[in-house]
């Protein structure tokens, strides 16, 4: 049997842009991305704090230290600079990796500074 676990999350990311006029995305500052080990095009599910909305879409590496959110294409409607998001992905794992699974979890601040690690 496999479950599917979350394997890697940053929460409270601040949206630092809104782009419509880009083929669609999530751009995340590589090193807060490679942080809770998301991958270039990786999957991700993504809340928004402010309006509650949850949509899917890909990660996009952005340039470093920059603590880039930008919500690109189609996502970019549904939220806007100042928005605080949770960025989620998910695993499958076997029953014995389930057991000692943690996930990858990262708290930044309105800077998308890390403030916290689980």
């Amino acid at each position: 049997m496999q479950f599917t676990l979350l394997k890697s999350k940053i929460h409270r990311a601040c949206v630092t842009a809104a782009n419509v006029n880009y083929e669609g995305s999530l751009t995340i500052s590589a090193d807060l991305a490679e942080r809770v080990g998301l991958e270039e095009y990786e999957r991700i599910l993504v809340g928004n704090m402010g309006n509650g909305e949850r949509f899917e879409t890909y990660v996009i590496y952005g340039v470093r230290e920059q603590g880039l959110i930008e919500l690109n294409g189609a996502t970019a409607y549904l939220g806007k600079p100042g928005d605080r998001l949770t960025i989620m992905s998910f695993g499958l794992f076997t029953t014995e990796e389930a057991r000692t699974h943690q996930p990858q979890i990262i708290i930044v601040n309105e800077r998308n500074q890390v403030v916290g690690q689980h």
